[in-house]
């Protein structure tokens, strides 16, 4: 099982240097969050605490996370680097396939693209992009990113997106690998039927597990269980050595982790700090 490290709200200026140690320590990856804007007040609840509030306000430090992916690819040359999750909802797919794929060239196709909905109908209405149909939408947008990040000339005409034959060069060389987020059924069919993988939000072991099962049966009805599949997942109540033997037990193949948090060490703590910690998890779980 792989280990990836989790960076949401950290100071912007400690990322380089934090995306250059986790390399140094063997982790596979780092995951970069994504939220727009924070709004005063929202007007539907955030799915994944229990009374949905945000667990951030409006002074917690975000950047777009392809720019993240970028500045933190030119600092290293092994770690890969992938949304967990982008808000497809809000955004346009054919600048999107621009930005993904420079991403993916500058950094030798490290890159991979977590991908979601969205639960905050502000970041719709405020972006342009109405509410409604947004998971009809959403399975619009992969298709139409996936099919100009193949390369060559492409069109597409659909219900919400229609454009004639275009090109955007270069290609990546490899196909960037989508993961898709989400909890419900209606998600789970979706990262089954287009997904090279699935990612969680913060999620219990015995959730996962259905949920994992779940995705197997889904993928045996789309007849995409023989294909390669990574299972993301941010576990809240599995750690230690037996708790990520279970997690990798259980079909995980990647566990989303930030080793400060385990030493006390806030979001806002020192960089020095951070580092220390990512290599005592490193020579404990890693090695």
């Amino acid at each position: 099982m792989k280990f990836t490290v989790g960076i949401a709200m950290n100071p912007l200026d400690q990322l380089p240097a934090l995306a250059r140690t986790a390399e140094e320590c063997g982790f596979s990856s780092i995951a970069l969050p994504d939220s727009l804007f924070f709004m005063e007040k929202q007007s539907a609840d955030y799915p994944y605490t229990p009374d949905g509030s945000r667990m951030w306000n409006e002074e917690t430090p975000w950047v777009d996370p392809l720019i993240a992916a970028a500045a933190m690819g030119a600092v290293t040359s092994k770690i890969e680097f992938y949304t967990q999750v982008l808000k497809l909802g809000s955004r346009n797919p054919v600048l999107l396939a621009r930005q993904v794929g420079s991403v993916a060239n500058l950094i030798g196709n490290r890159f991979g693209f977590g991908v979601g909905i969205g639960w905050a109908p502000e970041e719709f209405e405020w972006c342009g992009v109405p509410y409604k149909k947004r998971g009809a939408r959403v399975d619009e947008m992969i298709d139409v990113i996936k099919l100009i990040l193949g390369g060559g000339m492409v069109e597409y005409h659909g219900e919400f997106f229609d454009f004639d034959r275009l090109q955007m060069s270069p290609a990546p060389t490899k196909p960037v690998p989508f993961y898709v987020g989400g909890h419900t059924d209606v998600a789970l069919r979706r990262a089954a039927r287009v997904g090279d993988g699935w990612t969680s939000a913060m999620i219990k072991f015995d959730d996962l597990v259905q949920v994992v099962a779940r995705l197997r049966e889904l993928r045996e009805e789309y007849g995409r269980a023989d294909l390669p599949y990574e299972i993301q997942t941010v576990c809240i109540d599995r750690f230690g050595k037996d708790g990520y033997a279970e997690l990798a037990d259980a079909g995980v193949t990647d566990t989303i982790v930030v080793p400060w948090v385990f030493d006390g060490i806030g979001f806002d703590g020192p960089l020095e700090a951070k580092q220390d910690s990512l290599r005592k998890f490193a020579d404990q779980y890693i090695g």
